[in-house]
């Protein structure tokens, strides 16, 4: 189980994060953009993800699938914070930082992994 404490200080440890009310929820931003958005009413984590990595993480856990609309098919993805491995969301949140942020600042995570 993942607590919004441990979401939130994976999140912040990403450069030039900004955090905004989002209608009922908490946004987390880059330049601007959403790259997750936290709902504390279903402990929930929504983030933006690639395509690809929607399937890929989606495949790996029942906690990680899919918005089921619209939204959904543009790689906005749940995660279940009361059932995801901390190891894994860390990994979501970090695709989902380097889908939505500029080139330069996505290059920067890239580099941390390396």
């Amino acid at each position: 189980m993942v607590t919004f404490g441990t979401f939130e200080k994976i999140t912040l440890n990403f450069p030039e994060i900004t955090i905004e009310p989002h209608f009922e929820k908490i946004s987390f931003r880059v330049k601007k953009k959403i790259f997750a958005t936290y709902d504390e009413k279903h402990n929930r984590v929504t983030v933006k993800l690639s395509e690809n990595d929607q399937d890929n993480f989606s495949s790996l856990s029942s906690s990680i699938y899919p918005v089921n609309n619209k939204w959904g098919k543009q790689g906005w993805t749940f995660i279940e914070l009361s059932k995801v491995n901390p190891d894994l969301l860390k990994k979501v949140l970090t695709a989902g930082y380097c889908e939505v942020a500029p080139k330069k600042l996505s290059e920067l995570i890239k580099e941390r992994k390396s």
